[in-house]
């Protein structure tokens, strides 16, 4: 937004009722759900998620998700002076000292549940390494807001062991994430991924990972279902 005037009329027309028109070149699928940061006239930052809804002859109009009224502070946010290549130092040589990671250990460790729910949606790598580890799965869901995320990170998360309905359901509509086999794995093979989210993936795997699930799934329906596709399969 160029100014807060131009970004509290959006805020009064659109933002408020949970609508934003996005100009872009780019064609997105429609219902297809997207991680979105905007950035405020001082710098300020948010993150949401968002569904296109409409496609506009310029761009593309969406429906987003979270407080409407929060995302505005958040832009209106004077941030900090960083240096330019501020995002380019969440390196591997950086996160890996074993000072930071012991100073960045200390510091998660001892916030509260809350201030871990903030953090989570702009913590970098290391930070986020350790947030993947919380048990509670709103933390979890907050992560996935990060625009930083790595469909590494996503990966791990669809393995956990901490993983709800709310967050395989995240993952599942969110098409950049889905778009990689090793989080479709992840979900199919996760005995919290529910019975009817794990149907909808197996079509999308290679035959040999149909095979192992119809040996090993996590529920009878799913191994019925590879099962089915082998033998459908074979008869052609």
């Amino acid at each position: 937004m160029k100014s807060e005037e131009e970004l509290r009329e959006e805020q009064r027309v659109n933002l408020s009722i949970g609508a934003l028109r996005l100009p872009t070149n780019e064609r997105a699928a429609l219902h297809t759900s997207i991680v979105l940061t905007l950035r405020g006239p001082w710098g300020g930052e948010t993150s949401m998620r968002a569904t296109v809804v409409v496609h506009l002859p310029d761009g593309i109009a969406l429906m987003l998700e979270g407080d409407s009224e929060e995302h505005l502070l958040r832009l209106l946010e004077r941030a900090e002076m960083e240096q330019p290549d501020v995002v380019a130092k969440e390196t591997e040589s950086t996160d890996d000292r074993p000072d930071k990671n012991q100073n960045t250990w200390d510091r998660v460790r001892a916030l509260s549940q809350m201030e871990k729910l903030l953090l989570a949606v702009k913590a970098d790598r290391t930070e986020r390494a350790l947030l993947l580890q919380d048990s509670d799965p709103r933390v979890l869901l907050s992560l996935l807001r990060n625009p930083r995320l790595t469909v590494d990170e996503v990966g791990r998360l669809a393995k956990s062991s901490n993983m709800t309905f709310q967050i395989a359901d995240v993952i599942l509509k969110t098409g950049q994430w889905m778009g990689n086999l090793d989080v479709r794995l992840g979900l199919i093979h996760n005995p919290k991924t529910p019975t009817a989210f794990a149907l909808r993936i197996l079509p999308t795997l290679p035959d040999l990972e149909v095979k192992n699930i119809a040996r090993t799934g996590s529920s009878t329906a799913l191994k019925q279902a590879a099962l089915k596709r082998l033998q459908a399969k074979t008869s052609n």
